[in-house]
């Protein structure tokens, strides 16, 4: 009689614990939750941290915090939360092992969106490709090509390699070297700075320069165009400074040598 009461007083412990575990599990996943949203709310309002990695951080931590809930409440129950414990940690050991690339593009992903070395919209050179940023991800960032391709750039290549950003400057340098002949050096400087003048799109402060900066073997002279403009014009400039000195030269007698070859026919 007495082992039967005994074993129904410790049945009724272990359902009174168990009962009392399950409402502390439900209290402290509630509040877990709220606080979770509460503070995640607050970072974006802020507007200190990157949304995609505020709601990554804040997921994180929410079930980190749940783990160690249930691994409390089990060493409550009586449960030895040793195993437990080296559970967790060789799950968490073979997850890393196996997800090591997925995590080296987590952590590029959350150092690209603190250092910001571009932004979305941006023209960028990495990886060997060239694109505007579309999108920047947790994982991955989405260029898109001058010719509509579309490129998904793996984080932590992109965090971890160079990176040439076309529009961080508002300005750009258009460079030029043309050849010309047998001319006056100081005649075709002049006419190529008047096209400067009269390009709209190029800026005079910096001042446009046109020096000789080399002496091609039998093909002339090398003179050597820089001229400035802001960073949305860079392609025009490149192309309407190639047009408007060719059509310049011509007006004024300057020319260009071309290579020539001569051809001896033999019967």
């Amino acid at each position: 009689m007495d082992a039967m009461k005994a074993t129904l007083a410790g049945w009724l412990t272990t359902g009174a614990k168990v009962i009392i575990a399950l409402i502390i599990l439900l209290v402290a996943f509630k509040i877990i939750n709220a606080v979770a949203r509460k503070v995640e709310k607050k970072l974006l309002d802020a507007g200190k941290l990157d949304k995609t990695l505020t709601k990554t951080l804040t997921y994180i931590i929410k079930i980190a915090l749940k783990v160690i809930v249930v691994i409390s409440l089990a060493g409550f129950l009586g449960i030895d939360t040793t195993g437990i414990a080296a559970l967790v940690a060789a799950l968490g050991v073979s997850a890393g092992l196996a997800i090591n690339g997925a995590l080296s593009n987590l952590a590029g992903g959350a150092l690209l969106l603190i250092t910001r070395p571009f932004k979305v919209g941006d023209y960028i050179s990495a990886q060997g490709y060239e694109g505007i940023v579309e999108d920047i991800r947790i994982v991955n960032t989405k260029i898109v090509t001058v010719d509509n391709k579309v490129v998904y750039l793996p984080n932590g290549a992109l965090s971890s390699g160079s990176i040439l950003n076309f529009s961080e400057k508002d300005l750009r340098r258009v460079d030029h070297v043309f050849s010309v002949g047998g001319n006056d050096p100081e005649k075709v400087k002049e006419t190529i700075l008047k096209v400067c003048e009269s390009c709209e799109k190029v800026l005079q402060d910096p001042a446009p320069f046109a020096r000789v900066s080399d002496y091609g073997a039998g093909n002339g002279v090398k003179v050597t165009l820089r001229a400035w403009t802001k960073t949305e014009n860079y392609w025009d400039v490149y192309f309407d400074l190639l047009e408007k000195v060719n059509a310049a030269f011509d007006a004024n007698g300057i020319t260009i040598p071309f290579n020539r070859l001569d051809v001896h026919v033999k019967n």
